[in-house]
This record gives structure tokens, sequence and C-alpha cells, in this order.
């Protein structure tokens, strides 16, 4: 199979923001106890993090984690979780013992550790403004006063300057605890966003928006948020967990065109709401949970019998799950303009990137996409034209075998391109078309791929799904590429100059 992506630096998405390569953090089965936090663990550091889970999550380059939730945060008092006097307490979410020995200081002190900066939500559920503001004026001030001088006395003396907060989560879903209609959330969020930026008024606030496409009230709620809220926040919030449980690996493989509809949703609301507010302000979407999630969904994956830390949602990713995730970062490069944030969800043993036993870690195959992406996807996100031949995708309709994106660096004139073959039985040849430059060195491609769309790393095997050396070729300035069967090709550093 042969394809074409063409490129020209005059179509463009604007600057590609590094915040949508971040990741989440949620109390919630073996993420926090026996995931990031261990202190019995031979791995663990003096404060109770687990080293080795600190360095793989370094290896994800992740500029923001957000924590402590997801559904837990809307029944949890954050004051619980400070200072020596902690108690373990119900967790409403995932019926649950919280054994309550890591909260707020502690997840700073993790984020040191791997090298990230936190993203706190804030519980709007069972909680209110107050709240929130007195964990701004914990985690932020510097004042002689109650909740500043309370971080002082629990061995932290230095503002933990936290520069991004949640504004609550999912409240659209009556699964959440407080769940409310959306015009008394938004008034409550804007109520909390004020008085929060009333005491920093640097930090930046994201509201709740739909929980996802398949909700009822699916961008009626987002709408009524943004309206109300418009002015006091910078983001609304987006989620979607992808699925194949019909076990249709060719359907699965167009996942790329719902997250292209979803944020094509989004940029027109935005841009309806703005034009509604007649404002200058501008708000953008932070798609804060998004992964595949299906295999360990319902019943006891996801009811912890009120027992402390134990394995929930747990689920084990395959090569078509890798290729999938890659498809939202394609997805997030190319519509930059409107994507400023992304949280993979999550990071550790629930539905993670790195599972954990005692003795050690493995990196599952969705891994291995995040850390290329994160690492090499920097400068202005290009608008690719693909040409390509097409497959039929079910309800996604007629789909290009090839999705594609592309990072182009103004100063140093290299680029990144990422390829996704969505074909189960052709390789394909894809010719780089760089409209307006000089591809002058080809750079170095990294694949992913396998025979097997459900081919996994094991503990046995943890090397089953892994990138490894691809093929290009230049000639004459032009570069193609090769893009296996069910892979994804990654080439970076390819060279180019003004065309004369």
């Amino acid at each position: 199979m042969e394809a074409r992506v063409t490129l020209n630096t005059s179509f463009n998405n604007g600057q590609i923001d590094s915040r949508i390569f971040s990741g989440f953090l949620e109390h919630l089965g073996r993420s926090i106890y026996g995931g990031v936090y261990d202190p019995d663990n031979g791995h663990s550091n003096d404060e109770g993090i687990r080293t080795d889970v600190a360095e793989d999550m370094t290896g994800m380059n992740m500029p923001f984690v957000r924590y402590p939730g997801g559904n837990f945060v809307s029944n949890y008092d954050w004051r619980d979780g400070v200072g020596p006097d902690r108690n373990p307490f119900p967790d409403f979410a995932w019926k649950t013992t919280e054994p309550n020995t890591f909260g707020t200081d502690e997840f700073m002190k993790w984020c040191k550790l791997v090298g990230t900066e936190p993203m706190m939500a804030v519980n709007l559920g069972t909680l209110g403004p107050a709240e929130a503001a007195a964990l701004v004026e914990y985690c932020n001030l510097d004042t002689d006063t109650q909740w500043a001088q309370a971080r002082r006395d629990n061995g932290s003396p230095e503002p933990h300057a936290v520069k991004m907060w949640c504004l609550g989560n999912e409240m659209d879903g009556p699964w959440q605890a407080g769940h409310m209609p959306a015009e008394e959330y938004a008034l409550k969020a804007r109520n909390a966003a004020r008085l929060m930026r009333g005491l920093d008024p640097s930090i930046e606030l994201i509201a709740a928006g739909s929980s996802g496409r398949h909700m009822d009230t699916y961008l009626e709620w987002d709408r009524a948020v943004l309206e109300t809220c418009w002015d006091d926040i910078e983001f609304i919030s987006a989620h979607r967990y992808s699925t194949n449980a019909a076990n249709n690996t060719p359907e699965f493989l167009a996942e790329g065109v719902v997250i292209d509809s979803i944020l094509d949703d989004y940029a027109g609301l935005i841009a309806y709401v703005k034009g509604v507010k007649k404002s200058p302000h501008d708000v953008y979407v932070s798609f804060d949970e998004w992964n595949v999630w299906y295999k360990a969904r319902g019943g006891v994956t996801q009811d912890g019998q009120w027992s402390t830390g134990p394995a929930l949602i747990e689920e084990i990713y395959n090569l078509e799950d890798a290729l999938v995730c890659a498809q939202y970062m394609n997805s997030f490069i190319r519509r930059a303009d409107v994507v400023k944030v992304a949280c993979l969800a999550q990071l550790v043993n629930v539905i993670a990137a790195v599972l954990t036993r005692p003795d050690g870690t493995l990196k599952q195959s969705i891994y291995y996409p995040f850390a290329l992406y994160s690492k090499y996807a920097n400068g202005v996100s290009l608008t690719p034209a693909v040409h390509s031949p097409t497959y039929d995708a079910g309800d996604r309709g007629e789909v290009d075998f090839i999705d594609a994106s592309a990072s182009f660096d103004e100063e140093s004139g290299e680029m990144s391109i990422f390829l996704i073959n969505r074909s189960v039985d052709q390789d394909a040849t894809v010719t780089i078309d760089f409209s307006d430059r000089q591809i002058t060195s080809q750079g170095t491609v990294q694949i992913m791929t396998g025979d097997d769309p459900k081919l996994a790393n094991t503990w046995e095997q943890p090397d089953n799904v892994i990138p490894t050396n691809g093929i290009s070729q230049l000639d004459n300035g032009v570069l193609t590429i090769e893009v296996p069967k069910l892979g994804m090709a990654v080439t970076t550093g390819i060279s180019t100059n003004t065309r004369e």
C-alpha cells in the first residue's frame, strides 16, 4: 500500500502545548497504595515513594499530573489528608477503605521526584467554594494565615505553587457524589473560581465538562457551564474511554475519527459561546481523562468491598490499544488550536501505562507511544493532508488507513512525523511531501508493530510490544517511511531547509 502526506508550514494549528502529554493519578485500587506509594517495599525511599515507579514516570516526560481524582475527589475532604493526625475513611466512589497515609504533601513530594507539576482537583460535590479556596491557601500562599501556616507546620515551609486547578470532576454524572444540574454546578464552580483566584490571581482553572459523548446532556451541559463560567476559567474538560467490546479490530482502529469529531464539537461550541458572550477571552479544552478501558469494567473489577488497596480496573493493554492511544495524541497535536491540556488516565496499575508487583514494574504497550510522542512532538502543529487508501470502518464510515500528525521546530528547521497504519494485513510506504521546505536528512525512525493485535507485554515477556528501529529513505529530497501493518512509525530529527 502506498500513501502520501503533504505538509506546508503555512498550514498549521499553532504551537503544541506540552501539557497535552500530562497524566492522572487517583485514589483508586492500587494506583496510590502499592503503586506510587509503598513504604514497606524495598524499592521505596524514606518518604515511602517507589523509586522504580518514579523512574518509569520520569520516562513519560509528563509536565503535569492531575490528582486526587476522579470520582474519588467528589467525597474527599483534603483537610483529612494533611498533618500528623489522620484516620482511615470509606471511599464512596470505589467502595474501598482509604488508609489516608498519602495526601496533598506526599503528592507534592512525588511530583518533585518525578519532575512533574501538580494539577489539583477540588471537591465541588460534597464540599464547596470555601474549602476549595482553603486548599489554594494551603498550597500557594506564603501568609501568616491558618492554612498557609498549617502547611509550614506540616513540613513544607515554601508554597507548593500549584498552577492548575480542576473545579470538580464529572459533575454531570449521576454516579458522582454531589451530582447536580448544570446550572447549579456552574454557579458553584464560578463562585469557587472567584474565591480561588482572589487568593492567587496566577492560577489557571478547568471547569468540569461532559464526562463523555454517551451522556444525554453532552454539549448542553458544557454550554450551560461555559455561559456561566466563561470569564472565570481557562479550560473546559472533556473525557473519553475507548472500547473494543465488539472485538472488531478494524473498527476499533478508526477511533481517531471519533476523537477528531469530539474536538470539532468542542471547537464549535466554544466558538458559539464566545460569540454569544462577545468576549475577547479564550477558553480551551482540557482533555483530562483519556485512555482505552473496557476489559476490566463492572462487577468485582470496580467494587472494592471496603478493602484497602484492592486490585481494581487493572486493564491489560495490547498492540491495538497502543495504536488507539497514539491516535488520541495525533488528534491532540492536529488540534493544537483547541486542546492545550490532556491527561492519560491513569498511570500506575489502574488502567495504567505501568503495572507493579513487589519486585518491580512492567511497562505496558501504551507506555511507549506516550513516551515517544511526549519527547518528540515539539514546536508548531502542521496540518497534514493525507492521501491514503481507505476502508469501511462500520459506523465510523470510510476511513484512511494512514493517520498522521506532524510537529515542526521553526528555529531548528527540524520536523517529527507520527504515522499510524490501521491496516491489519498491508504494510504501507508513506511519502512525505513538504511543499515549502526541502528535506535534507531523513531522521531516525522508531516503529511499534506485531502480527497479532492482541499481543501484550507480560511479566515473563516484557518486550513483546516495544519500539524498534524502522526504515526510511531520502532520495533526491523525497522522504519515504515504511509503516508496517498494525503499526506506527515515529520519525524524528528530519532536517529541512527553505526551498530556493
